[in-house]
């Protein structure tokens, strides 16, 4: 290598597009503010919970998977490679799945009054994952 050359890497950086898939529009609001909403929400339903063993270990995962998702998304936005990106992605899927689950065992058991407000949570966190589950499938083909 010549003096002032850079060696390129083969790392495949996200292209604007997808990263910009990342932020999409829907329902008027774009993945960023959805997942600070969705975190808030995870909180609020998890506050609540009674203070019982299984009310403070259901509130403690619920925080934790619940505001999980808005933090690996920016992770996501700065990714290094597109593994890199296409990894990050899928955490937030995967804590996305887990909020699901104590969602639905706070709904079985029932640990909260307000039905709805579950009802809505569990709507919103399907929607979530139909949203990076596309971007896990749409950064994955190019990857190819």
């Amino acid at each position: 290598m010549e003096n002032g050359e850079r060696r390129k890497s083969n790392v495949q950086r996200p292209t604007p597009n997808e990263v910009a898939s990342v932020k999409m529009q829907n329902q008027g609001y774009d993945l960023e503010e959805r997942l600070l909403n969705y975190s808030v929400r995870s909180i609020k339903i998890a506050e609540p919970l009674p203070n019982t063993r299984a009310g403070n270990h259901i509130a403690g995962q619920l925080i934790r998977s619940g505001t999980l998702p808005y933090p690996n998304h920016g992770e996501a936005q700065a990714a290094e490679s597109r593994r890199d990106f296409i990894h990050k992605l899928r955490i937030s899927l995967k804590e996305l799945r887990e909020t699901q689950r104590w969602l639905k065992l706070v709904q079985s058991v029932p640990l909260i009054r307000d039905p709805d407000l579950l009802c809505d949570m569990l709507r919103e966190t399907e929607e979530l994952m139909k949203i990076f589950i596309a971007s896990v499938k749409t950064a994955g083909k190019k990857q190819k």
